[in-house]
């Protein structure tokens, strides 16, 4: 498994080389919005959302009407959900050389001996 490196913080994000660049993993982010989509589920005071998930089963319509029922609900869940994570002082410089290390030129392996096994 490739090394991945921890930034610690208010939200966990690890960086991972990969070729040609980074990959970020934010499953720290994935469980706050996940959260918020739960909490927006289970709200006493908006029983409209639980409507809306029953009319998705029940309402079949087309591109051509217009949005779809789900796209509207995805719609709402985004703008309850969380976007955006906080980085912070020694995160930021700690993500910065994180990221710097996963686009550093790597040697190529270079290629056998014809016969080498």
């Amino acid at each position: 498994m490739p090394d991945r490196t921890p930034i610690p913080g208010p939200t966990r994000i690890y960086v991972q080389a990969i070729p040609g660049g980074a990959q970020l993993d934010m499953a720290a982010l994935t469980e706050q919005v996940i959260g918020d989509v739960l909490d927006a589920l289970l709200d006493p005071a908006d029983t409209g959302l639980w409507d809306r998930l029953h009319d998705l089963a029940d309402t079949p319509r087309t591109p051509a009407e217009g949005r779809l029922p789900h796209e509207e609900l995805v719609a709402e869940l985004v703008t309850r959900s969380s976007s955006r994570i906080p980085v912070y002082g020694g995160q930021v410089l700690r993500l910065i050389e994180a990221l710097r290390r996963s686009v550093a030129p790597r040697p190529v392996p270079s290629q056998r001996e014809a016969g080498a096994a």
